[in-house]
């Protein structure tokens, strides 16, 4: 296995028939925030004019397209090859995570099997992807998140947060289980906690294109920076207000 994100290796596997072309090249780009991706494949009927809007985005990126007559109407081949596929490659061992391109439920099962075998899964689909694949996943990502978004450098710039119930418990579940006794907690490990509690939290659902960001704009916490060890550089720290805080949380 890889020892880091940046130099793990990735299969990507795209199901043509229920994924975009147009989110493509910002797709690899944020699959490259978690490894190599050597292994790049789309999934369909390219005899067909349906993914005709496919093809260029396919020889501008490396990614190999796969094809998959459809044999039987009513029965989705693409999504069998596809899976088959990912079966051979998982067995093979030169792996270390798979990214799956859908937003079909038809993949939790793989999903759930790859994971089972100790490799990581991220899943990318629109925001209607079924719970159960979003679930299955260890990170999924919704590809309306990943839009471009005006630039958020400035306090004025920066959005007013959309308040909800679920963001609340999210939040106070992932700071209250790193809080130390004085009750500030890592940034970086309530992150980590969010993504074990939630495999599609992403601070982008909310406005903002980091957690930091968030944290800083929800009106219950406050956000500290502290110096490392190394005496360079800083982490940030992130703490809930005195008051009224818990009742918000839980509402």
């Amino acid at each position: 296995m890889a020892g880091s994100a940046g130099g793990a290796r990735l299969a990507v596997l795209i199901d043509a028939d229920n994924a975009s072309a147009q989110h493509l090249e910002r797709l690899l780009a944020e699959i490259a925030k978690h490894g190599t991706a050597g292994v790049r494949r789309a999934y369909g009927d390219w005899t067909t004019t349906r993914l005709a809007s496919w093809k260029a985005a396919l020889l501008d990126h490396s990614v190999q397209p796969i094809q998959q007559f459809a044999y039987t109407s009513g029965k989705n081949a693409t999504d069998s090859a596809l899976i088959i596929d990912a079966m051979d490659l998982l067995h093979a061992g030169n792996l270390d995570g798979f990214c799956l391109v859908s937003s079909d439920s038809d993949f939790t099962r793989l999903a759930a099997r790859i994971r089972e075998q100790g490799l990581t899964v991220y899943g990318f689909g629109e925001r209607k992807t079924p719970k159960p694949f979003v679930a299955a996943c260890d990170t999924f990502v919704y590809v309306e998140n990943l839009a471009p978004t005006a630039d958020t450098t400035s306090d004025a710039a920066k959005p007013a947060l959309k308040r909800d119930s679920t963001l609340d418990r999210l939040l106070y579940e992932a700071v209250d289980a790193s809080a130390g006794d004085d009750g500030w907690a890592n940034l970086g490990t309530v992150g980590s906690n969010l993504s074990r509690l939630a495999s599609d939290f992403d601070s982008r659902t909310w406005g903002f294109g980091k957690l930091k960001d968030l944290m800083q704009a929800h009106p219950s916490y406050q956000v500290q920076s502290r110096p490392a060890g190394d005496g360079k550089s800083s982490n940030a720290y992130v703490k809930r207000r005195e008051t009224g805080t818990r009742t918000r949380a839980r509402q």
